[in-house]
């Protein structure tokens, strides 16, 4: 089992002003950071730990707290950033524990609705995000664009393609991919929001209230329709969640399409990731969206 090395507790001590902790417990399920609950005398905290020499956990710093500039705490909350360390390379980020229950989800639906629309009241009329970011391991390329279909394509989807090894899809295919999805969107008006951006269901949940929480995000300004695709890529999400969310945002036309070209970057990012299966599900996808 891996733990935390003394020099980081001290540095953690120090940071958060408090003495040794009470106690310091492992937390399973995710697959790229090391996890600890740890509890001193008057506060519970999640820590997370990266030793890879890329920034992960500074860009999840950056949206947890770009995403609580947008949210109503009544219905949905965002884990507060405690501290955040680089000690000798190796990321700590600490942020507050929730105690999570199951319960249904019209709060999380309704509090991603109400974060939706926050934002999109203040958001900077381009379509992108101002620091390199990632999706799962891959790189989430920053910049701005003016137009949400070439933001999608630029900054999303071709890069995804650039990473795809050349044997899955030849250069016609992706042209023709490429054209198609650009005749889908260029007529659809985005709502620009600021969107989680990695929403399936294991980084969701209900706190002991009732309310919705969501986590592990990778944040960048869209069309809010991202979010709601994704949350059909993998199930979870319960029939409550969307009638909440679509009282503020009703679904527009031509909806069912765009769920696929959405999902697309995710099964691209995938199959990069993990290969496998998900190579056959990109052809599955290109095919369903050629055939449009």
């Amino acid at each position: 089992m891996q733990k935390l090395s003394s020099l980081e507790v001290s540095e953690i001590c120090d940071q958060l002003g408090e003495t040794y902790p009470k106690s310091v417990k492992q937390v399973y399920g995710g697959n790229i950071h090391s996890a600890w609950q740890i509890e001193f005398a008057n506060i519970k905290l999640f820590l997370k730990r990266n030793n890879r020499k890329i920034k992960f956990l500074e860009f999840e710093k950056y949206c947890l707290k770009n995403l609580r500039e947008h949210i109503n705490q009544k219905n949905v909350l965002v884990p507060e950033v405690i501290a955040y360390k680089n000690i000798k390379n190796v990321e700590i980020l600490l942020i507050e524990w929730i105690d999570m229950k199951n319960f249904d989800q019209k709060k999380l639906g309704k509090g991603l609705g109400e974060m939706h629309l926050n934002s999109s009241e203040s958001n900077p009329k381009t379509f992108g995000y101002p620091i390199e970011g990632f999706i799962g391991l891959t790189n989430q390329k920053k910049g701005w664009e003016k137009n949400w279909v070439d933001c999608f394509l630029n900054l999303r989807i071709i890069p995804q393609l650039s990473i795809l090894q050349t044997y899955i899809l030849d250069k016609e295919t992706i042209n023709k991919v490429k054209e198609k999805i650009k005749t889908e969107l260029i007529n659809h008006e985005p709502i620009n929001t600021l969107v989680h951006g990695d929403l399936w269901s294991g980084n969701v949940g209900t706190e002991k209230s009732g309310k919705g929480v969501i986590f592990d995000p990778a944040s960048w300004w869209a069309d809010n329709e991202v979010d709601i695709a994704m949350t059909k890529l993998f199930g979870g999400f319960r029939k409550e969640f969307y009638e909440e969310y679509h009282k503020i945002f009703p679904i527009k036309k031509g909806f069912e399409k765009r769920i696929i070209i959405y999902n697309f970057y995710h099964i691209l990012n995938h199959a990069n990731m993990f290969g496998g299966l998900y190579l056959n599900q990109v052809k599955d996808y290109v095919k369903a969206i050629i055939d449009m």
